[in-house]
């Protein structure tokens, strides 16, 4: 497989699309990711009762306190998914933008980033920088970790789905949920065309593996969280870590110029 003009070795992980033909090795990486994202999600809820990769929510918040004149708070929720949308475009421009010119992917970099604001969340909210866990919401108090772990879902988030033609998403159910729906009627559609059922099939059992991964990470982070309190972000820190050893040893090792591949969508 080759990438924008470097050979690579193997950089499943991350660069494959979910209608490529692939083993179930390279699919349990995106469940992984998926585990990951939802231990984020439950240490999110369970330490402020918000979930972090849910910007969705962050705008009904908005829009609630702004009916009960609380404009200064609504403002403040408002701007929370600010961070997701930050660390989404940092992904593109480490991996994106960097594919299109013709230079080396950063996957390692950006997980590695994933990892250092988990680690961040971890230890300042360990050492009570943020509030009690498990309390209630307090914007000016909880602000800094908010940012933190919707930064590390960004991150995350955009570099599956750029890699992935847009088919993989691991930080939220919604769009999957969706395409399962679609793939499954598209299933049934095409049942007597033996290739095009296995294509859609094959796709519907990773969108079903992920929605199912994204729960047991919710499972055991909630198990884990309710223990160790925040520290509980250093599972799925260790995760990330262990998704950016994996981009590193997979890494494009020689340039070889390519002309007239198409660009990532």
């Amino acid at each position: 497989m080759s990438v924008r003009g470097y050979a690579t070795l193997d950089e499943r992980m991350f660069r494959h699309s979910i209608r490529d033909t692939f083993s179930w090795k390279d699919a349990c990486h995106w469940f992984l990711l998926s585990f990951l994202s939802g231990n984020v999600n439950v240490g999110g809820y369970l330490a402020c009762n918000r979930f972090v990769s849910h910007v969705t929510g962050f705008a009904t918040l908005a829009g609630v306190d702004a009916a009960h004149g609380r404009f200064d708070a609504a403002i403040g929720i408002l701007s929370v998914p600010i961070f997701f949308l930050l660390g989404v475009m940092i992904s593109a421009s480490l991996i994106d933008r960097r594919d299109h010119r013709g230079q080396r992917p950063q996957y390692a970099l950006v997980m590695g980033l994933v990892a250092l604001c988990l680690f961040v969340a971890a230890l300042a909210g360990h050492f009570e920088l943020f509030g009690k866990f498990g309390g209630e919401l307090r914007l000016k108090r909880d602000y800094f970790f908010l940012a933190l772990l919707c930064m590390a879902s960004g991150l995350q988030n955009a570099a599956v789905t750029t890699s992935s033609g847009s088919t993989i998403r691991t930080t939220h159910l919604t769009g999957l949920t969706t395409d399962l729906g679609i793939g499954l009627v598209k299933a049934f559609t095409f049942r007597k065309k033996h290739t095009v059922l296995t294509a859609e099939m094959r796709s519907n059992y990773t969108r079903i593996g992920t929605f199912l991964s994204f729960m047991a990470g919710s499972l055991v982070g909630a198990v884990l969280f309710l223990k160790v309190e925040y520290l509980g972000f250093l599972l799925p820190m260790s995760l990330a870590l262990y998704a950016m050893g994996v981009a590193y040893a997979t890494r494009p090792r020689a340039v070889s110029r390519v002309q007239g591949l198409p660009s990532l969508k």
